[in-house]
């Protein structure tokens, strides 16, 4: 049968559930007017006639009969002889219906035929899939490891899309098998020619706001609001709540008795330490919370320049700061406020930015990642710790601390 190629390639897809039959239709009829109009130079004329069910189809050109000798467009008129040779009793003027077989388009015109309506059908099935993923940005997503690859983790989800987690955004913990169910944030997604990539999320703020949604009916049940959501992937975050129910305590029902209905969130994100605090519109109250577990002694705030002077005892300055600098650096990201640590009854310290003409920026730069903002605070600091802290070099931290020495020396000598 001369249309055997192309009649299995609509029988393929006539029983597919992801694409509706009169759209099926439309992608045939679509494909074959432009065969159609490549080989006659206009399709207008052809009627095409699809069965859907069985899967096959018939093509009938109209032309119009004239006179012999005086055809001008053969796609268009017919002779009256060549239109008797199908039915004996036409005449001059009539229209005359004559079926197209595939086979006289020709069989190189049939297997393009064919690989136009595959590339058709996929290009439709991708655009479905790009709009359905679409509407999930921003939403959790679970699907199965299918391929492990240096640079991301390749997932299948149960109707067969691909998914991709990049590793720059997976939690550093994170240990996937294949066949093993992930869970992420679908952070974007993107046509990139006719496929979509879809990008998977764990590192996302976002992630972790949307794990709230799933485990805590409150927040689901929008009894509590999340506010804010603060993180370093697989080390610490905060998280601020809200609820306009006076009755209901957010940081209680979010965190549980004795950390129960957070622990499946910790556990989720590589046991990332979360701290939940309640949120205000009182600023001075806000980063007081935020810099918990350190209890403030007093507090300066410079609105015009989004700063904030913290004072605190010795003792406290520790947890101010926090492992890494994480504690300060999360607390400045969910208040807006870049806070400096200053501790109570050390007097006569100057600010490391001070000494911007004999350090260089990037220095002063990676001391404050940890909290460390001025003279002194370096100064009490251990060489070996400093260097395991941030990413600089030994000589560079002892250049540093002999350079902010001399200074002190200096003031107190004069």
């Amino acid at each position: 049968m001369e249309n055997i190629a192309l009649i299995e390639s609509f029988s393929e897809f006539k029983d597919d559930k992801s694409i509706d039959k009169p759209t099926l239709m439309a992608i045939l009829e679509e494909v074959l007017r432009s065969a159609l109009k490549k080989k006659y130079g206009e399709d207008d004329n052809f009627d095409i006639i699809v069965n859907p069910d069985k899967g096959d189809l018939e093509i009938w050109r109209n032309r119009v009969v004239v006179a012999d000798g005086e055809v001008e467009d053969p796609n268009q008129e017919i002779s009256l002889t060549e239109a008797r040779k199908i039915e004996p009793d036409f005449e001059v003027g009539e229209d005359v219906s004559e079926e197209v077989k595939l086979i006289d388009l020709g069989r190189r015109s049939i297997l393009s035929l064919r690989q136009n309506l595959i590339s058709k059908v996929h290009e439709h099935d991708n655009t479905n899939i790009y709009k359905h993923f679409k509407e999930l940005e921003g939403e959790i997503y679970t699907a199965e490891v299918h391929h492990i690859r240096h640079r991301a983790i390749i997932l299948l989800d149960d109707e067969g899309n691909e998914i991709i987690l990049p590793k720059d955004r997976q939690i550093p913990s994170d240990f996937f098998r294949k066949g093993e169910n992930v869970r992420g944030v679908i952070e974007s997604v993107e046509l990139k020619g006719n496929k979509p990539a879809i990008i998977m999320s764990r590192t996302s703020p976002l992630f972790l706001e949307k794990l709230f949604e799933q485990e805590i009916p409150e927040v689901f049940d929008g009894l509590i609001n999340v506010k804010k959501v603060v993180r370093i992937p697989g080390e610490k975050a905060k998280v601020a709540v809200d609820s306009y129910d006076d009755r209901i305590d957010p940081v209680g029902a979010c965190v549980g008795m004795k950390g129960s209905r957070i622990h499946s969130i910790v556990r989720e994100l590589g046991n990332e330490n979360i701290d939940v605090i309640n949120y205000t519109t009182n600023n001075q109250l806000l980063i007081t919370r935020a810099l918990s577990p350190a209890k403030i002694t007093s507090l300066k705030i410079d609105e015009e320049n989004k700063r904030a002077e913290v004072m605190l005892k010795p003792e406290e300055v520790s947890k101010a700061i926090g492992r890494g600098g994480h504690n300060i650096r999360l607390a400045g990201q969910l208040t807006g406020y870049e806070i400096d640590v200053f501790r109570e009854g050390v007097e006569e310290d100057v600010e490391l930015r001070e000494f911007a003409d004999e350090i260089e920026d990037w220095v002063i730069a990676e001391f404050a990642k940890i909290g460390l903002d001025t003279a002194k605070s370096i100064l009490e600091q251990d060489v070996d710790d400093l260097v395991k802290r941030t990413d600089l070099e030994e000589e560079t931290v002892r250049d540093v601390m002999r350079v902010l020495r001399e200074e002190f020396e200096e003031e107190n000598n004069s």
